[in-house]
């Protein structure tokens, strides 16, 4: 039991220190990992109830979580090189304070993804899910789909 606590612990100061490093931005972070975490167990049951888990596709799924994570990485260094280059290019300059906002479209939009896996994997675990809410989750991916794609210059609305 001991030994719980300290992981408890562990985990509560890691969350801690995020969001007094990152505020609200740490919140979507964690909700982000919860969902991954949601993402594989839910997948993981539905697979073993289905009788067809395997640990290959386990390791692909944590591949792809990985990749996921490296995404993300990747964003955060864009938008931490966008503060920098507004902050010391006089020639740019936006009407407000730039903090983060490509990491957010691409957590949210990773957030959504998972969500919709979640919701197929309680439907395969046998639970009645509504339709509207996957086709929500869906709209709701386009929608930040549409908005990046439009902040990126693709021209695809």
């Amino acid at each position: 039991m001991e030994h719980i606590n300290r992981i408890k612990a562990a985990a509560v100061g890691v969350l801690g220190c995020l969001t007094a490093l990152w505020g609200w931005f740490g919140w979507l972070v964690v909700a982000w990992i919860g969902c991954m975490v949601l993402d594989y167990a839910t997948g993981s049951a539905a697979a073993l109830r289905s009788g067809e888990w395997s640990s290959r596709i386990a390791r692909d799924g944590l591949w792809h979580k990985l990749g996921s994570m490296v995404a993300v990485l990747v964003a955060a260094i864009l938008d931490g090189v966008i503060r920098l280059a507004l902050a010391h290019i006089p020639a740019l300059e936006l009407p407000f304070e730039y903090t983060v906002f490509v990491s957010v479209l691409v957590l949210v939009w990773y957030i959504l993804t998972e969500l919709g896996s979640v919701v197929e994997n309680a439907g395969a675990l046998g639970a009645p899910v509504p339709a509207w809410l996957a086709r929500m989750l869906a709209a709701l991916e386009s929608g930040v789909d549409r908005t990046g794609s439009a902040m990126g210059g693709d021209g695809e609305e």
